[in-house]
């Protein structure tokens, strides 16, 4: 029992830390050499110090037990150094000050000769504990005008060499002198407490150690601070007791409730005012308005971004953030969107004081000590600060979910790296590694830099031959990143591998090939119709160490959403996502909220692809591109050109999804999948997409292939048209075909598509009107470039490259010349 081997004064209940240094004694007493010594021992308490960059951990020994520790401690030293990723650690007798004894005193603290009765005569004794097995032989003391002590020792020189390794943290070397640095101020009052200067700006750190932080991070959290003024401050390590802790924490204040019917699962109910990304009040801060946004036409509103100048932004700031956290903790995160070390990965760090969002971080992020080591090195980040805010009248309508939907507003400043997000703890508001880094400031770092941050997915599909092909898809939010990232093939023989599902950071190598990686470690995925018949692999991935948010809630332990009808067992209750009973087949409401998530790490997705986490990133070899397209649309079709799968990017339209704050079923116009997340110049991104071509034939490649998909054709019935899910496998072999250049196309209005009987058929259960399905109605088409060329001139107006420009005057000759 941990219990038997950490036991506090006055019965006093071990932390998590001293529960895993009592775990740590209690799994060395296994080992036949220490049982026999170990066994009758226990610790009284143990601490974790930083000192000058590094940590050391104490423990707390009973006095009469000291001596028994001291025969095995140099064993005990190097194991535990082991088992605590070579921290450094130290024993230390538990002592006490004890009153001079009277005739009549009958105080059960009764010590044993000789009794220490000062302050110096237990420092003294600690030192001694500090230095063992070396001996003292002689020492200085300085004293400080602020009453610290500086106090040098001398240690025998046949001993010094047993401690030269250890606690440079604390020990440091000097010829043959050991300096021992500790702070004993005068207001100290047990002296068993060292006092340990872990402050930022008079703010205490409760966990980890500010002087071991880069200079450029410590300025970024001195400034926070001062702004946000927290009750005191946490610097995340990532490690599995800090998110214990965490969960603790949300369970005492309801923000989660445990779900025992799966492995650590959990689930978290937001205030019903902030369920969404809120794109009305997200901004791009630039010196000039045209380097956000290009000029729509006059007495236009525009539609691709919102720009707030520096004066706008720095007004918002003050009005919302002076004080914004009092009372509560700040976290502070230091994540790395791609693999830690990847050449085209990027460093974070995020203050925030939520604790949901740390414990989703720490599943959608590279997070902690790991990424910690990098910052240490002084290199640059992106900025991250979040608060969930408090209303301005302080009164929080519902306190397991604190927020001021009023006055939310997320804003990103590109020229310095910085996002700055209030009011909201949903996802995609709060978890600013997602849309905010990877997207609006990653694709502004991409443009200066030669490369593309994407709202792809990305998947490797091999055939029954065994090759192996990797594509990126953009879509919309909610249309079917994720169904297809894990898509289980209906085709026999094919494979479907998971990079990731929903961003790709893509750059050309030196070989002119596109790769790309996975910036995020995690699936944060929209939960309404995910079940076991439209993706099973989502299924296998989620009922492990996920937080879901916004599903509805089961009584026996389970979560439920439309989809999952067929697995709820009779007499089974359901409770929505408000906490309301719900009934199947009664209820008029939705049981889940439309845009509710789960969020689950990505390496326990049972396909998640060998090299999801290549530093060099997997090579891509098509791009497609797709939305929600109720009619005239067909299936797939090929780009003629790069040229031309560019302007097929910009002219994406679906109808409105659950992820946004937009309601119905309007059709929208979303470019490349990125309206909400573009973090600069629409004209601007479409001329930096064109020169990718460039790019790739200098180094002797040449760009993938780009297509066009849309599952969501229906017919006059409303009924879709195509199958979709496992059945998209068709499509996809058909684009592998194409890649290898196959000629299974003929050309058309839009572009290639497949010839007659391209598409494989065989074991498909449905009927499917192919020539209908492929059908490019003239009527639609006259239309739909009518629309494009009034979308163009109002919302981009100069900014649109000439090449765009022909594309549309080519698709307008074809289909007036059809």
């Amino acid at each position: 029992m941990i219990g038997a081997k950490i036991i506090k004064p006055g019965g006093a209940a071990p932390t998590d830390f001293e529960k895993s240094i009592g775990q740590a004694l209690l799994e060395l007493e296994s080992n036949s050499e220490l049982k026999p010594q170990l066994r009758d021992l226990h610790v009284t308490r143990a601490r974790e110090f930083e000192i000058n960059n590094k940590t050391a951990i104490v423990i707390y020994v009973p006095m009469p037990k000291q001596k028994a520790f001291q025969k095995i401690q140099i064993r005990l030293v190097r194991e535990l150094e082991k088992k605590f990723s070579g921290k450094h650690v130290v024993f230390v007798g538990e002592r006490k000050i004890l009153p001079k004894p009277t005739r009549n005193t009958r105080n059960p603290l009764k010590q044993k000769r000789p009794r220490s009765r000062t302050l110096t005569s237990v420092y003294d004794a600690i030192l001694e504990d500090l230095v063992y097995p070396a001996e003292i032989v002689g020492k200085r003391v300085r004293v400080k005008l602020d009453g610290s002590q500086l106090i040098k020792v001398h240690l025998d020189k046949n001993q010094q060499t047993t401690i030269e390794h250890k606690m440079p943290e604390i020990i440091e070397k000097n010829g043959s002198l050991f300096n021992l640095n500790f702070d004993i101020r005068r207001s100290l009052k047990t002296a068993t407490n060292v006092g340990l200067d872990n402050h930022i700006r008079g703010f205490t750190v409760v966990n980890g150690n500010v002087r071991s932080l880069s200079p450029k991070v410590r300025a970024f959290l001195e400034e926070t601070i001062i702004l946000c003024q927290p009750q005191n401050v946490h610097i995340c390590d990532g490690s599995d007791q800090e998110q214990s802790m965490l969960i603790k924490l949300m369970q005492e204040q309801r923000t989660i409730v445990n779900l025992p019917k799966y492995e650590n699962c959990w689930l978290a109910r937001t205030n019903p005012e902030d369920v969404a990304r809120v794109e009305s009040k997200t901004f791009i801060c630039t010196e000039l308005r045209e380097q956000t946004i290009p000029t729509p036409k006059a007495g236009v509103q525009g539609k691709l971004g919102n720009w707030i100048s520096e004066a706008d932004m720095s007004k918002a700031i003050k009005e919302r953030f002076p004080g914004c956290m009092k009372g509560r903790t700040m976290y502070v995160i230091p994540f790395s969107m791609g693999p830690v070390g990847s050449p085209l990965s990027k460093i974070g760090v995020e203050v925030t004081d939520s604790a949901y969002v740390v414990a989703s971080m720490r599943i959608m992020t590279r997070m902690g000590q790991d990424v910690l080591n990098i910052l240490n090195t002084n290199v640059d980040f992106i900025k991250c600060l979040h608060s969930v805010g408090t209303p301005e009248n302080g009164k929080i309508s519902m306190p397991s979910w604190p927020c001021d939907p009023q006055r939310t507003i997320i804003l990103h400043k590109p020229a310095t790296n910085e996002i700055v997000s209030y009011g909201s703890g949903y996802g995609g508001n709060s978890l600013l590694g997602k849309k905010c880094f990877a997207l609006r400031i990653g694709s502004t770092i991409a443009k200066r830099e030669g490369w593309l941050a994407e709202h792809m997915l990305i998947l490797g599909i091999t055939n029954p031959s065994g090759e192996k092909k990797y594509i990126a898809s953009a879509f919309p939010s909610a249309c079917g990143k994720t169904n297809l990232a894990m898509m289980t093939p209906s085709l026999p023989g094919f494979k479907v591998e998971c990079v990731g599902d929903d961003i790709a950071w893509m750059k050309f190598d030196s070989e002119g090939r596109l790769r790309a990686i996975n910036p995020e470690n995690g699936f944060f995925g929209v939960a309404p119709g995910t079940s076991d018949e439209t993706n099973p692999i989502a299924m296998k991935t989620i009922f492990k160490n996920t937080i879901f948010t916004n599903v509805a809630s089961t009584s026996d332990g389970g979560v439920f959403w439309e989809g999952m009808e067929s697995m709820i067992a009779p007499g089974v209750l359901i409770t929505d996502w408000l906490g309301n009973p719900w009934t199947m087949g009664v209820s008029k409401t939705p049981a889940a909220h439309p845009n509710s998530r789960f969020c689950s790490p990505a390496a326990q997705c049972p396909i998640i692809d060998p090299n999801w986490e290549d530093p060099n990133g997997v090579p891509i070899d098509a791009i497609l591109f797709g939305g929600r397209r109720p009619e005239g649309v067909p299936l797939i079709y090929e780009a003629n050109s790069w040229s031309h799968g560019v302007f097929i990017g910009a002219t994406m339209r679906s109808e409105a999804t659950a992820a946004a704050e937009y309601k119905g079923k309007m059709l929208m116009n979303d470019p490349f999948a990125m309206r909400p997340f573009f973090g600069y110049n629409f004209g601007n991104y479409l001329k930096h997409w064109l020169s990718m071509e460039k790019r790739a034939v200098l180094n002797g490649g040449s760009p993938p292939k780009i297509f066009h998909v849309n599952w969501f054709r229906k017919n006059s019935n409303g009924k879709f048209m195509w199958p979709g899910f496992g059945e998209n496998a068709r499509v996809l072999d058909w684009v592998l075909r194409r890649i290898n250049g196959e000629e299974c196309y003929v050309d058309s209005l839009v572009g290639r598509i497949p010839k007659v009987g391209a598409l494989r058929t065989d074991g498909l259960n449905v009927a499917v009107d192919f020539k209908e399905l492929f059908s490019q109605p003239k009527d639609f088409w006259s239309e739909e470039v009518n629309n494009i060329a009034t979308y163009f001139d109002e919302q981009v107006g100069a900014d649109l490259p000439d090449q765009i420009v022909n594309e549309l005057n080519a698709l307008k000759w074809r289909i007036d010349n059809n």
